[in-house]
């Protein structure tokens, strides 16, 4: 909603204003680290030792953090869900269960919408995490363990609008989603599973999930013409062809660079005389971006894809275009 009363904003005002309000929060965060103590040691080791899952809460703006956290732990590889402190007056506390670990936000620590889920922890025996700024709180007093935000004026010229607060608790529960996901060694192989889709799923999408199968394969045996190679080669639409016995072992590869520096007499040569040797190739398993990188550094547009084996690269299993992997937002 405008209000043409208002006089024109002054560019230099706004910005010694955002510069003030960035400033200010990054110093709280700077006290935040400072200050962090034992109670975070404590509510990791809490959170690795429950059965199930953090059920994290909180009211306002600390509950649109709650939201966000138990997003984050989520898909890091730590079961969490949000429940909203008044539908849990109402029903909701059954979502609650033994073997839980509650995980309560609130600025003042008196939040009254907490009280019945502060007051369900305590009679089930349920684990409790307190963040709040007031360390003398109910929320805090009734905690197992307390996690302690400095109290330190908001960002806003009234001290009234959670700005300062809202963004040491945001920062203070990716630390947790953070700490939990390096402990217990998550990897981007296993981040993918929770984010299949999107730009970041398709960065940490697998060579498997994109390649050819074996039925694209575009291969001929050891000692065939070049001619009847050819025929293969432009078949297949890869430009590139794999030389392989049986046991679809590769023994070597023919691009259209190898085409190119053997044009006198190309017909009248086999695919060995023409083929480079020990050819670059990729396993299923590894990131479609690792395969990406390797193509762009030895400036090839597909790489063959083979089965782990002890002693070397496996058989043949399938082909990797770059077009595949540019078209599915690997970058």
């Amino acid at each position: 909603m405008t209000d043409s009363s208002l006089p024109r904003p002054d560019p230099a005002r706004l910005l010694d204003t955002a510069r003030r309000v960035i400033t200010d929060e990054a110093a709280a965060l700077s006290t935040l680290a400072e200050t962090l103590g034992p109670g975070f040691v404590d509510a990791v080791g809490l959170i690795l030792d429950a059965p199930g899952r953090i059920i994290v809460s909180g009211m306002g703006k600390s509950g649109h953090i709650a939201r966000k956290l138990a997003a984050t732990l989520a898909s890091t590889g730590t079961p969490a869900h949000f429940v909203h402190p008044a539908e849990a007056s109402h029903g909701d506390l059954g979502m609650i269960s033994a073997g839980d670990v509650a995980l309560l936000l609130s600025n003042s620590g008196e939040t009254p919408e907490l009280a019945d889920m502060i007051t369900y922890t305590r009679r089930f025996g349920i684990p409790l995490i307190a963040v709040a700024s007031r360390e003398g709180s109910t929320l805090m007093q009734q905690a197992d363990v307390r996690l302690l935000l400095p109290s330190l004026p908001e960002a806003c010229t009234t001290g009234k609008v959670p700005t300062t607060s809202t963004t040491m608790t945001l920062a203070l529960g990716d630390a947790l989603a953070v700490a939990l996901m390096e402990h217990r060694s998550f990897t981007p192989e296993r981040f993918r599973e929770f984010h299949p889709g999107g730009k970041l799923g398709a960065q940490l999408a697998r060579v498997r999930d994109l390649m050819h199968g074996a039925d694209r394969l575009p291969l001929v045996a050891p000692g065939t013409p070049m001619g009847e190679a050819l025929i293969t080669m432009s078949q297949k639409s890869f430009g590139v062809l794999g030389v392989a016995g049986p046991d679809a072992i590769l023994q070597g590869v023919i691009t259209d660079g190898d085409l190119r520096r053997h044009m006198a007499g190309l017909l009248d040569l086999t695919v060995e005389e023409v083929m480079t040797h020990a050819p670059k190739t990729i396993a299923p398993d590894a990131l479609a971006a690792t395969a990406l990188a390797r193509m762009n550094a030895a400036q090839i547009t597909t790489l063959f894809v083979t089965a782990p084996a002890a002693d070397g690269p496996g058989p043949a299993v399938g082909i990797l275009h770059i077009h595949d992997c540019l078209r599915a937002g690997v970058v």
